[in-house]
């Protein structure tokens, strides 16, 4: 005699799950909303960090017209610029550091100047 399968019910709803005797979800449906509910923290946080990203990036790229522009710190903390984002760090030989969001940079000068300069398309 066979001992009968347990009955197996759906990690989202509850209901019993018919089929494969290792399937987790009654549905697609079920299954979905499972993972997205589960992952929900980690892809919050990194929408709001793409989405911070991608406004600095914004402002610098309104702020700098011409490919190389001088402006007051002041001008890109008003329009809600953000020092602490950016995507990566270009060392100079001088030895002073741009910081990029993408294609637009910036570099702190004295008197609460920026250098903010643009990538050219390569």
């Amino acid at each position: 005699m066979i001992a009968p399968e347990p009955t197996k019910t759906c990690l989202e709803c509850g209901d019993r799950i018919a089929g494969r005797s290792d399937k987790k979800f009654c549905s697609d449906q079920c299954r979905t909303a499972h993972h997205n509910r589960h992952n929900a923290d980690a892809t919050n946080y990194v929408r709001n960090v793409n989405n911070i990203l991608r406004r600095n990036r914004r402002i610098l790229a309104e702020l700098n017209t011409k490919g190389k522009v001088r402006v007051a710190v002041n001008k890109l903390l008003d329009k809600g610029f953000q020092f602490g984002y950016f995507t990566n760090i270009q060392d100079t030989a001088a030895g002073s550091q741009y910081r990029y969001c993408y294609d637009h940079g910036y570099q702190m000068l004295e008197d609460d100047l920026y250098l903010l300069v643009a990538k050219e398309d390569p």
